[in-house]
């Protein structure tokens, strides 16, 4: 399991939130903040959001003196020069208050740093549970000719390219390809026939969603 480091740690979060010098931020900023990256395809930097929100510098900079002496009176002067928040920081301190909030509340993600930017990622224990969703889904998108490929394959494997055409009567190669892609097909050698061409089989990815512990827990031909 991968400890999620965050950038901010939350008990600067909170001496910034307890700061009476602290910018009051807009109601309803830190919410803003996870609804686009909870919509974002790709990691975020926090420079993108702060852009996204156009979020002004509110760091107030201290005016020079003319001369020593009022140098001197600049730098002893409670407010002048005193640091705000800059845009950067807001969006941080937002993500801190966040992932905060999802602990405090056990919830099922958190935002972490990946990629050089933000993104909303589910906690790793949940891993097996969404693998086994993301399986249903592949299989919801199979069309019948690639689960009447992919049955030939699991119950004669290895088994040849021309050996599937002919069993189908038909091409197979687009079919064949986009098992291939999905890992439920692979490549396990090459027969010994003149051009040496492919052998294909099933992998242990196609075993977990058909929940099968090996090949020998396939139903028997007979019984389908």
């Amino acid at each position: 399991m991968t400890e999620v480091m965050l950038e901010t740690p939350l008990d600067d979060v909170e001496v910034m939130a307890e700061d009476s010098k602290a910018p009051e931020l807009p109601q309803g900023f830190d919410a803003t903040i996870e609804a686009l990256l909870l919509v974002a395809e790709r990691p975020m930097t926090e420079q993108k959001i702060a852009g996204i929100l156009e979020l002004e510098d509110t760091r107030r900079s201290a005016t020079k003196a003319d001369d020593d002496e009022a140098g001197e009176a600049d730098d002893c002067s409670e407010d002048d020069g005193e640091p705000g928040l800059s845009p950067v920081q807001q969006v941080r301190g937002a993500i801190g208050r966040l992932n905060a909030g999802y602990e405090e509340t056990a919830r099922a993600f958190r935002i972490v740093q990946v990629a050089g930017g933000h993104q909303v990622m589910t906690q790793p224990e949940h891993g097996d549970v969404l693998a086994r969703l993301r399986g249903d889904r592949q299989m919801s998108r199979l069309t019948p000719a690639a689960l009447e490929t992919l049955a030939i394959i699991a119950y004669r494997q290895p088994v040849l390219r021309a050996d599937l055409e002919a069993i189908r009567g038909v091409a197979c190669g687009e079919v064949l390809r986009g098992l291939l892609e999905r890992r439920l097909v692979r490549i396990v050698g090459r027969a010994e026939e003149l051009g040496r061409p492919m052998l294909y089989g099933t992998t242990k990815e196609f075993l977990q969603i058909f929940g099968l512990g090996s090949l020998k827990d396939l139903p028997k031909s007979e019984d389908l």
